[in-house]
C-alpha cells in the first residue's frame, strides 16, 4: 500500500474527506487506494481524498508547473482527488481542510498570521485564516478563489433520472465545471422561470442530473433556491444542493457555492450571498474579477490503518 499508515478524517461543512501529509512525495495513492479509503461502508468514507506534499511530487504536474508554483513562493500543494479516484482540478472546502490540517501539522500560521499560499490543480489559493466567526464555525477560513468564467445564462437543459420536469442550467467554470439550475425564487425576482422540477428540498440526487448539451468534461450540478433579497445591502440569502461528479450528492461544495454565487449575480446583479447548504452556512462575494468564500472547516480524527 503505498499511502500512509495514518491518515485523517476531516470536513468542510460536511464536505468529508481522508486527509494525509506527505512531506517527502513517498505516499502518491493508487485509484484503487483512494476508492477503498473514501468507502463508506469498508474504509474510512469520504466524498474524496486530499494529500499534502509540494508541488514538485505531483506526478501530473510538468516541470514548467512545479517551477511557477515554486516561483509563486508555493511550498505546498492540495493533489485532491474523487472518491472514485480521479483526478480533481479544485475543491473549495477540501482547501480549508487542507489549511487547517496545515496547521494542525505546522506548516501554516493560525488566526491572525500569515496567509496560506495553496496550490492546486486550479492554480494558486490563497488562504486567510480567520478563527470562529458567529454563525460560521470555530475554524473559518476565507479564501480567494481567483477568477471566475460564466457562459450565457440558462442555455442547458437540467433534468433528474426519476424527477418530471426540466430547468435551465448556467454554466461556470471555476477552475472545475458546474452546471447550476434555480428552481425556486421566494423573493419575487423571477430568477427562477421556466422551471418545472420540483422543490430543491424534495429532490432525490442519488441519481446522475443529465445535463443537456453533453459536456465532456462531466460537471458538478446545482440546484437552488433563493430566499431572500436585499438589493438596499447588495445582499441574498439562498439554499443549495448539489451533485458532484465522482462521487454523487455531497453535504456541501466550495466550488458549487461559488458557482452557484456567480450565477446569481448574473441573474439578479447582487454581489454577495449567504448560502445554506446540507451542512451548513457559508458566505461567498463575488466580483468581476475573482469570488471569494468563506466558511468552516474541522479535522474530526486520526485513523490508524491496519
Amino acid at each position: 500500500m503505498s499511502i500512509p499508515q495514518t491518515v485523517y478524517k476531516g470536513h468542510g461543512t460536511g464536505n468529508d474527506f481522508v486527509v494525509y501529509a506527505d512531506a517527502d512525495g513517498d505516499h502518491e495513492p493508487t485509484e484503487e487506494e483512494i476508492r477503498f479509503l473514501d468507502d463508506r461502508h469498508f474504509g474510512v468514507g469520504g466524498d474524496g481524498l486530499l494529500r499534502l506534499t509540494h508541488p514538485r511530487y505531483v506526478s501530473d504536474l510538468d516541470d514548467g508547473q512545479v517551477d511557477e508554483f515554486e516561483k509563486a513562493g508555493v511550498d505546498w500543494f492540495m493533489d485532491y482527488r474523487n472518491a472514485d479516484g480521479s483526478l480533481a482540478e479544485m475543491c473549495g472546502n477540501g482547501t480549508r481542510v487542507t489549511a487547517l490540517f496545515a496547521q494542525m501539522m505546522g506548516y501554516a500560521a493560525g488566526p491572525g498570521g500569515e496567509p496560506f499560499r495553496l496550490g492546486t490543480r486550479a492554480g494558486v489559493k490563497t488562504l486567510t485564516s480567520l478563527g470562529a466567526v458567529e454563525g460560521l464555525g470555530r475554524n473559518v477560513f476565507r479564501i480567494d478563489m481567483g477568477a471566475w468564467k460564466c457562459a450565457e445564462e440558462k442555455t442547458f437543459t437540467v433534468t433528474i433520472p426519476g424527477h418530471e420536469g426540466s430547468a435551465r442550467g448556467t454554466f461556470v467554470d471555476m477552475g472545475n465545471p458546474h452546471v447550476v439550475a434555480v428552481l425556486e425564487d421566494r423573493s419575487g425576482s423571477g430568477l427562477a422561470d421556466g422551471a418545472t422540477l420540483p422543490a430543491v428540498a424534495d429532490l432525490d440526487l442519488a441519481a446522475k442530473p443529465v445535463v443537456d448539451p453533453v459536456l465532456e468534461s462531466d460537471q458538478n450540478a446545482e440546484f437552488v433556491r433563493v430566499d431572500a433579497i436585499d438589493r438596499k445591502a447588495n445582499h441574498g440569502v439562498a439554499f443549495m444542493r448539489v451533485n458532484e461528479r465522482g462521487c454523487g450528492e455531497t453535504l456541501s461544495c466550495g466550488t458549487g457555492l461559488c458557482a452557484t454565487a456567480v450565477t446569481l449575480r448574473r441573474l439578479a446583479g447582487i454581489d454577495d450571498w449567504t448560502i445554506t447548504v446540507r451542512g451548513g452556512t457559508l458566505m461567498v462575494h463575488v466580483d468581476d474579477g475573482h469570488v471569494e468564500l468563506t466558511g468552516d472547516a474541522a479535522i474530526v480524527g486520526r485513523v490508524e490503518l491496519l
